[in-house]
């Protein structure tokens, strides 16, 4: 057994013992990125003008590393999820066929957690703890190896410097006009 695989399975035990601690590993492996969103979606409908541009990096940032950079990884790196190699996992979020690495949840809250902090270094900070812990939810809950979690913030954290660095140009442009 791999070191990975060793601490896949310490973490996953912490699992399946108590209902309230399983109820918050599936809220923050499960509910949590939907939950990031929300606040990006109403700052621009109470200024448009202060918070439209900041909220559609950050979305933006979120997308691009979940679709645009994830996706292809898997098909490069094709991997089964810990349920599908080892027995005796307690999962606890529903299954939906795909592939394991990288964790798209996580690249998605790493690449807004990124666009927050350069922006707000103070939300940002909090935003990467709680990302942090989702990852880490991620394979307590059965649905992820370790290495996928950690990739997934790479990658989250690339997307998100890529689409800052993309707004910085397009708000350069726009100010020599």
């Amino acid at each position: 057994m791999n070191i990975e695989q060793s601490l896949f399975l310490f973490l996953n035990s912490l699992s399946g013992n108590y209902f309230f601690l399983d109820f918050l590993f599936f809220f923050f492996a499960q509910i949590t990125p939907y939950l990031f969103i929300i606040p990006f979606a109403y700052l621009p409908l109470r200024n448009l003008k202060k918070y439209g541009l900041f909220s559609g990096e950050v979305i933006l940032a979120g997308f691009f590393a979940r679709y645009a950079l994830v996706w292809p990884l898997r098909h490069f790196f094709p991997r089964l999820r810990p349920f599908e190699v080892l027995e005796n996992v307690n999962l606890l979020l529903p299954y939906k066929e795909s592939l394991s690495f990288p964790s798209g949840h996580i690249a998605f809250l790493f690449a807004l957690s990124t666009v927050v902090y350069f922006h707000y270094r103070k939300p940002g900070t909090a935003l990467f703890a709680l990302s942090f812990i989702a990852g880490v939810s991620r394979v307590i809950t059965g649905m992820h190896w370790p290495l996928d979690v950690f990739a997934g913030a790479l990658v989250g954290i690339f997307g998100g410097i890529v689409i800052s660095e993309i707004f910085k140009i397009i708000g350069k442009k726009n100010s020599r006009r």
